[in-house]
């Protein structure tokens, strides 16, 4: 079983430079938002790729910099407004090396289809939660028996009705009802 690392401890840990571990957790946790937040702004996919790493190195940088005060807000938000930001600055440069920064008569320009920050906001918090839901879900699947996982995801994920998601697994309604209820709980809980 695989040990949940809490996003805190993450913070923590990140001060020590030789701390090759947590770099890695942490990488791995908030990559793919980053990603497909990038993608939604606009990236190409090896754009969103090459512009993930750079936002999360200039958030390890402004984090070891004591910018980061919990108190004024949460993570995830604080980390919008740099993905944000390096979304912004890479397609200005991807713009500029492709000549399509000059406005031609028809025709908007790479600017004027940005979305706005609110509207971009919204983007990014649906990709955290679908991020931190995956994570959660790919932890719980870990420590939870294989057909207590295939219950939930039958019945919760893939919508199919209690007593055929029994009948499919060999398992009793009332213990289909428990397995989701275990696996939703234990998700609430790292969530």
């Amino acid at each position: 079983m695989n040990e949940w690392i809490t996003t805190s401890t993450i913070l923590s840990r990140l001060r020590d430079h030789e701390d090759q571990d947590v770099w890695r957790n942490f990488s791995d946790r908030f990559n793919r938002p980053i990603v497909a937040f990038a993608r939604k702004m606009g990236l190409s996919e090896a754009d969103a790729f090459d512009a993930a790493p750079e936002t999360l190195l200039a958030f390890l940088k402004s984090y070891r910099d004591g910018a980061y005060d919990r108190d004024k807000g949460r993570l995830s938000k604080w980390l919008f407004g740099i993905a944000y930001r390096q979304a912004q600055s890479t397609r200005r440069s991807t713009g500029r090396r492709a000549g399509r920064m000059i406005p031609q008569a028809g025709h908007t320009t790479l600017h004027a289809s940005l979305p706005d920050e609110n509207s971009a906001s919204a983007t990014w918090d649906a990709e955290w939660e679908a991020a931190v839901l995956d994570a959660c879900l790919k932890q719980v699947r870990s420590e939870v028996a294989d057909n207590t996982f295939a219950a939930f995801d039958l019945v919760v994920r893939q919508g199919v009705a209690p007593d055929a998601a029994a009948e499919q697994l060999n398992m009793s309604r009332s213990a289909v009802y428990t397995a989701k209820h275990r696996v939703l709980a234990r998700a609430r809980e790292m969530a």
